[in-house]
């Protein structure tokens, strides 16, 4: 799992950058793609009212980014607020490209309760050894399970049992 190899993520990062807004904002995000397949971007959880085009679920409300080329979506913030994530909507690219929204309150307002002494945000994810787009390929083509992931992701990182974890790591645990 202590590997490094070459994936599709944005801005050279995993997980993507954190976008932060406020709710009733409207974000412009110019996607270059400039990986091997085609791509498109939702924002998950976002209403997006009257604006499927830049939605995100490939050929259903947005036809995918082109390989070489860049498209500026819309994303409108109308009733949303709180944490939220963002992912790739092609195939099994979301594996690799996601990331958090944070909404804060509008400006003049608040939150809905005690506003936090701290925030920590945390990005679950899969990891895989394999590309994800030959992974997905060969199940496709063979009727074979797809290869199951190699390990659980907490913004990145695999967990205690590997040792690239060291740093940075979460623990989560109960007390009685």
């Amino acid at each position: 799992m202590c590997t490094e190899k070459s994936m599709l993520v944005v801005n050279g990062s995993f997980p993507g950058p954190v976008i932060r807004v406020q709710k009733g904002d409207t974000a412009y995000v110019t996607v270059h793609n400039n990986g091997t397949y085609n791509v498109t971007i939702h924002w998950h959880g976002v209403m997006q009212p009257r604006n499927p085009w830049s939605d995100g679920p490939e050929y259903v409300t947005q036809c995918p980014i082109p390989v070489g080329t860049s498209f500026t979506q819309e994303v409108i913030l109308s009733e949303e607020e709180g944490t939220l994530w963002w992912h790739a909507h092609s195939d099994w690219t979301r594996a690799t490209v996601h990331g958090a929204i944070i909404i804060e309150p509008a400006d003049g307002s608040n939150y809905p309760f005690k506003k936090p002494d701290g925030e920590e945000i945390i990005v679950l994810a899969d990891w895989f050894d394999g590309d994800v787009m030959t992974i997905m390929d060969t199940g496709l083509i063979t009727g074979a399970a797809f290869t199951e992931s190699t390990a659980f992701l907490i913004n990145g990182l695999p967990g205690a049992l590997y040792n690239c974890s060291a740093s940075g790591m979460y623990t989560f645990y109960s007390t009685p």
